[in-house]
Order: structure tokens, then sequence, then C-alpha cells
């Protein structure tokens, strides 16, 4: 219990750096949606352009953040030297990325479908770049258990980056009509998405200057023999993360192809991506619980009764994430205004988006079994079957369906990756979960989402007021079965009273 409780303790410090944070800007949501209105398919840029930058972030740190963390806990290897050959590693591949996509820009640019904009490609390339270098002082930020340092540079990277798009989307526009001297020799309204680039690249030079004490007090060493042991066992990872970011972003990349009217194209992903940031709240909590929970299974795989915790560990997200979920679908009516009304007509894909990010969730959880048995080819083989299936899901009913489409692909991908690891985890490494417990949590949470849907009140308080007593009845069961009240202390002192 002492490991769950330094699990759920890390997992919430990391919570304020992933949850509060994307709260925070969820701040940009509503002012792009505002400032780039759904038929300009400006939000479609940007939704496709990070979609893209997603995936080459996952190639360009190849696994190694999670080979970082296999073998900075073996016994047999020096922390500083793992650290060290990961550094150099990504550091020299992030470089060699940039000088490429700088060399070759206008063709990138001309195959993205930005032959306009090719500035835009160069911005996102030295972003990714960066973003890839600075994912392995993060990750010994986790395995050095600093999380609140860890979330001190996050939010170096999202209170500048709030700050500067206001700037550019709110302060400028108003300094150009008022005093257009102190800005027009800058700024340009006719740039429009492309302050989101400029702001981004900026909050990441300046959070790159935090790390500089992780990157000194040390010998930069290169372990080639260690290096080639990384690689074999992170090159597995890596085919994985490419086929499981693709499950998460081929929709969006692909998107454009899929229409002849790229307008049109751009029109719609900006709706969907729109409406899937309302479902963020679940993707946050995963992100959060990821955090903590990588380094917490390889440092605790040594120990006694560990399959008991990870058993534990899935119950208890599962109630959490649902808990999330009921939240977002039963206050939806004010969830709704994080975007502008523009975008609204995408709304009903946040229950199935919210779904998929649940699942996401626990495949997570599940794929650790062939992390600790140094059998990572299975997540490959699971996760090239998943994203082969949405981009076969996506082919043949975007065109027809538009973007409700992808929502649907994703929540099917992920189920059947979800039930395969279940299925051939057990055989390699079984974990006794609790099943009767999880099943009984998740009915209860259908039957309530259910009455929610099928009892429809016009009025909008006493909607709310429903919703929020069928809220009620899922935290009273949550309270009662797996956190009793005289179990926390400070409650517990009440109650003997």
């Amino acid at each position: 219990m002492a490991g769950l409780k330094s699990l759920a303790k890390d997992t919430a410090i990391y919570g304020v750096s992933s949850i509060v944070g994307r709260f925070l800007n969820y701040l940009l949501v509503p002012l792009y949606t505002a400032k780039l209105s759904a038929a300009s398919g400006g939000y479609g840029i940007i939704t496709n352009l990070y979609a893209v930058t997603a995936l080459l972030l996952v190639v360009l740190t190849y696994g190694m953040e999670t080979g970082f963390f296999r073998f900075v806990n073996k016994k047999e290897e020096d922390p500083t030297v793992v650290y060290s050959t990961t550094l150099i590693s990504v550091g020299v591949s992030s470089l060699l990325f940039t000088i490429l996509c700088l060399i070759f820009l206008h063709p990138i640019s001309n195959i993205l479908g930005y032959p306009e904009n090719p500035d835009f490609i160069a911005m996102m390339a030295i972003v990714v770049a960066l973003d890839a270098f600075q994912c392995v002082p993060f990750a010994y930020l986790r395995y050095k258990k600093r999380p609140i340092k860890f979330a001190a540079i996050k939010f170096l990277f999202i209170i500048p980056n709030i700050v500067l798009n206001l700037f550019f989307y709110v302060c400028c526009p108003w300094l150009l009509v008022h005093f257009p001297a102190s800005v027009s020799w800058f700024y340009n309204p006719s740039y429009g998405v492309g302050y989101a680039f400029v702001a981004n690249i900026i909050c990441t030079v300046i959070q790159q200057f935090a790390f500089i004490p992780e990157m000194r007090g040390f010998k930069y060493t290169f372990n080639t023999a260690l290096w080639k042991k990384m690689i074999s066992y992170s090159f597995p990872i890596l085919i994985l993360g490419i086929a499981g970011i693709l499950n998460q972003t081929v929709d969006k990349i692909i998107f454009p192809y899929l229409f002849t009217d790229k307008v049109e194209a751009r029109v719609q992903l900006g709706i969907y991506g729109a409406a899937s940031k309302v479902a963020m709240v679940m993707m946050m909590f995963t992100q959060a619980f990821r955090y903590a929970y990588e380094p917490f299974v390889f440092g605790k795989n040594k120990e006694e009764g560990n399959k008991k915790m990870y058993a534990d560990a899935m119950k208890y997200f599962i109630i959490f994430s649902l808990i999330a979920y009921l939240g977002v679908m039963f206050y939806l009516d004010i969830f709704r205004y994080i975007i502008a009304k523009s975008y609204w007509e995408g709304l009903d894909v946040v229950s199935i988006v919210m779904l998929a990010a649940l699942l996401v969730g626990v495949y997570f959880n599940l794929s650790f079994w062939y992390k600790l048995i140094d059998e990572t080819r299975w997540g490959a083989y699971f996760s090239a079957i998943g994203c082969g299936l949405i981009i076969f899901l996506n082919i043949i009913w975007v065109p027809t369906y538009g973007y409700i489409a992808c929502a649907w692909a994703s929540l099917i991908g992920y189920a059947v990756v979800t039930v395969l690891s279940y299925v051939v985890g057990q055989k390699k490494y079984p974990i006794d979960y609790d099943l009767m417990g999880i099943g009984k949590y998740v009915l209860l949470a259908s039957i309530l989402y259910g009455i929610s849907c099928f009892v429809k009140i016009d009025n909008l308080l006493l909607r709310l007021s429903f919703r929020t007593i069928l809220f009620s009845v899922f935290i009273a069961y949550t309270i009662k079965k797996d956190f009793p009240l005289k179990q926390i202390p400070f409650i517990n002192r009440f109650i003997k009273k």
C-alpha cells in the first residue's frame, strides 16, 4: 500500500504540470477558435501540424525514454553513463533531423500541403527536435523523483506560451488599431495562425535553458556497447510507439488527403480538433498517471507482491477515469464553452474520444508485461494491428461520414489492441486483475450515462441538477466500495467523535 501511496503522490504532482498545465492551455482553445473561425480552416492547420509533430517526436526519441528507465535501474549499469549515452544519442539525431529539414524545407512543405508557408514547417521542425532532446532530461528528473522541478519546467513553457498567444492574438490587433506604430514594424494580421507556431518555438527555446543544471556536473560518456543494448531494447518500442501515436494522430494527419476539397478538409479537421479538446480531461489524467507509473513499475519490478500493486493500480486508474468521463459528459453543457460556438457541431465526438482515451490508459497499464520481461516486440505487434485497423477504417469511412468516423475508428482500434494485450499478457505475465470489481464500475457508469441521455430535460439548471444526482451516485458507490471515509485520517477523527 505504501507503494501505491507513493504512486498516487507522484501522479498528483505530475498532474499539476499535466492536468493544471493543460487546463491553462485550454485558454488557447477558446482564443484560437474565436480568432480563427471554423470556416477559415485555421484551427485545422494547427490540428494537422501538431499531429505530424507528435508522430515525429516519437520517431526522434526512438524508444530511448523507456530504454533509459530500463537500463538506469539495472544494478550492473552506471546511471550517469546511461543518462549521458542517452542524451548524446538523442541530441545528435535531433540535430541531424533539424539540418535535413531546413535543407529540404520546400519539398517537405509541398508534400505536407503547405507550399505557401514553409516557415510553419521550419518552426515546427525546430520545435519537435528540441522537444525530443528535452525528453531525456525530463526522464532523468522522473528517475531522480523530482516531480516538483519537472512540473516547474513544464510551467516555464506553458505560462509564456499563453502570454505570447494573448499578445499576438489580442494585444497586437488592438495596438495595431490604436497605436499602429508600436507593432506595425513586426506584426502582420494576415499571418494569422502562424503566430501560434512563433509562440511555440520561443517558449520551447526558453524551456531548453531550464535544463542547463541537468546537462552539467558529469562527464559526457558515450558507451557504444551500452548504446547498442539500449537500441536493441528500444527499437521495438519505437515501432510500437510509431504505431501507438499513429493510433492517436493518423486521422488528423491523413484527413486532408481523404477529401478532394482541401478547404473543406481543413474546416472539418478544425471542428474535430477543437471538439476533441473538450475530451482532453481524460488524456491529461492518463498522461499524468503515465509519468508517475513508468518509473514506479520498473523500480518495483523486483519487489514481492508487485503484481498485486499493478492490479490495484489498474483498478484505481479505471475508477478515476470513469469519474473523469462522467464528469465531462454530465457537465458538457458547461465544458462546451471551452470552444467557440462555430465549433459546437462537433461535440458529438466528445463521448467517443473520451472512451478511446480511457482505453489508451488501460492499454498503457497492460503494456508493462512485455516491457518487464523484455519482449517489447509484442507491443509492436499490437500497436501495428491497431494502427492498420484505424487507418483502414478512416480510409473507408471518412469520405462518407467525415470527422465522426475518425472518433469511431480510434475507439475500435484501441478496443482491439487492449483485448489482444490482455489475452496474450495473461499467458506471458499473468496478473490477477479484479475484473469483477472493475466490471461493476463500468456497468454502473454505463447505466448512469444511459439514464442521462434517455431523460430529456430542457431546463439547463434542472438538467445539471439531475445529472449531479447521477454523478453523486457513482461517487457514493466508489466511496462505499473502495474508498471508505473511515480510512481517511482527517475524516476518521470526526467519525470517532
